[in-house]
């Protein structure tokens, strides 16, 4: 037999043998932190390499979705601001998940911005208005848990809500109306509103062992899409205050 035929079964031993005897040994690792401030000089290579995607992101956040014939606020216990993007997330929540939705809401931290004034309203200012990728999500609930739900809005001083009214008195919801009718405790009302909420944020804890109906549609979407909506049917993009939460004595 050729004496090449025997090297490469007695390499692989070798081998097999190194790789069962020997181990690992890991280099000991430093950590040095570097403070970046405005006085360091930019890298030229770094900016060239970035610039392109600078600039698409620049024309997409500066692009034009729409024009506010208002300046929206956001105040409690109902906003002009607020009633805006509910309205956005109950008529998406009814087109995009193809099904009806009584009410939606959103907790009022979640607003990111206090005034959304008149004029053009750009993808960027929507941004500002809803940084995070919160979910518009869906849940069936019993009006047992939705009165409870309104309790916690009565408590944080108003919710923006749409396709319901309530009034607040001694930090409970009363007069509670949904879809113009009393609401009913043992009906089961599809709500729409974030995952955030969802999953027991800003105290919703009566909410989070509901199941969760998602498609993973963005609640940003949403009111990108209400305003290209508003834009299709030739309405203006505006709110205004409707007594839709109330203080009474």
């Amino acid at each position: 037999m050729n004496p090449r035929y025997y090297f490469f079964p007695a390499l692989l031993l070798i081998i097999t043998g190194l790789s069962c005897t020997t181990a690992y040994q890991g280099q000991s690792l430093q950590y040095k932190g570097y403070r970046i401030s405005k006085s360091m000089q930019a890298d030229s290579s770094v900016l060239n390499f970035l610039q392109p995607f600078s600039d698409s992101v620049n024309n997409s956040m500066n692009t034009v979705l729409g024009v506010s014939t208002v300046s929206m606020e956001k105040k409690l216990p109902e906003s002009s601001l607020g009633n805006f993007m509910v309205d956005a997330f109950l008529t998406m929540a009814r087109e995009k998940y193809h099904t009806q939705v009584d009410l939606a809401f959103v907790n009022f931290g979640g607003i990111r911005l206090t005034q959304l004034p008149a004029g053009n309203i750009t993808r960027g200012k929507v941004f500002e208005l809803m940084p995070f990728d919160n979910l518009l999500i869906l849940q069936k609930v019993k009006g047992t848990i939705l009165q409870q739900v309104l309790d916690l809005v009565a408590a944080r001083g108003g919710w923006p809500v749409s396709g319901m009214r309530m009034q607040i008195r001694n930090g409970k919801a009363v007069n509670v109306l949904i879809g113009g009718m009393p609401l009913d405790p043992e009906k089961v009302y599809t709500i729409a509103n974030s995952d955030f909420i969802a999953n027991g944020g800003d105290n919703a804890d009566m909410l989070r062992n509901i199941p969760q109906i998602t498609n993973g549609y963005l609640m940003r979407d949403a009111i990108i899409d209400y305003i290209a909506w508003l834009n299709s049917q030739g309405k203006t993009i505006a709110a205004t205050i409707e007594n839709r939460v109330t203080h009474v004595e």
